[in-house]
């Protein structure tokens, strides 16, 4: 297994406590244009700042930062509790966005590369990392409006709506519903801002966003979109990630195909 791999398989284990330890050398390697291994470090970098979202997409959970190294004090638990080895998770996860966050500015230009998978890695990485002054809100705003491609657009939404969660600003919230609301956008996009902006108001979702969802969300695109890493953490058993969202967000009456699975074998 790779050293990558490792750095999944720690995370995936419960052991942050050890790959956050990693964040500060893989960001040299991942802004390293030239490096062999610069997309691979890059997928894995933020994955130590995230706790207990694999398999989450409810309106309540989706794009949530429970502990914000900013805001909180440094020896907060919250409610990530403890990872196998007894360490507190929240722990953890505050030290990996601290590293990301004092690199903001060598990762910002990530958002202009070339390579739209860098692009879309970039704009993950940097939703984690806290943003008092909205500098990454900023850039992820003016990259929208330059970026071309349809799955990059979307991820810079989602982006947006995960790091405005954490730093809550009301025209933000705003600009989002005219994203799902706006014809001429991208599907993708769309998809994104409705569920972004599902996660930041405690408003009825439209009858408008309702048709929306239900209209775009469907198999083919949904497994498309699976290239975002937002939807590829939220997917369950034979259920992609937009889907899932869509059922969780607006259709919580239909049944978890993964507690069918499950009561099917029992």
């Amino acid at each position: 297994m790779d050293a990558t791999g490792v750095l999944w398989g720690l995370c995936a284990d419960d052991s942050r406590a050890a790959a956050a330890l990693a964040v500060p050398f893989l960001i040299p390697l991942a802004i390293n244009a030239h490096h062999p291994h610069r997309t691979a470090a890059l997928a894995v970098l933020s994955g130590p700042a995230r706790a207990r979202h694999h398999g989450v997409a409810s309106r309540e959970e989706f794009l949530l930062h429970r502990n914000d190294p900013r805001r909180h004090a440094p020896d907060t638990h919250d409610d990530y509790g403890y990872e196998v080895t007894g360490y507190p998770a929240g722990w953890s996860v505050a030290a990996a966005r601290a590293a990301i966050t004092t690199a903001t500015s060598t990762l910002l230009p990530l958002l202009g590369d070339s390579d739209l998978t860098v692009r879309v890695d970039a704009a993950y990485v940097l939703a984690t990392a806290a943003d008092p002054t909205h500098t990454i809100r900023t850039a992820l705003a003016n990259g929208f409006a330059t970026e071309g491609d349809a799955m990059v657009r979307a991820a810079l939404l989602l982006a947006t709506a995960e790091i405005t969660r954490a730093h809550p600003h009301p025209p933000t919230v705003t600009w989002l519903r005219e994203r799902w609301h706006d014809r001429a956008e991208a599907p993708e996009a769309r998809l994104s801002a409705a569920v972004g902006w599902l996660c930041l108001t405690d408003q009825s979702a439209p009858e408008e966003l309702r048709r929306t969802v239900d209209t775009l969300a469907d198999n083919e695109r949904a497994h498309a979109m699976e290239a975002l890493p937002w939807m590829s953490a939220a997917s369950g058993t034979n259920e992609p990630g937009l889907l899932r969202c869509r059922r969780c967000m607006l259709h919580p009456e239909e049944p978890d195909p993964e507690e069918v699975l499950w009561g099917s074998l029992f």
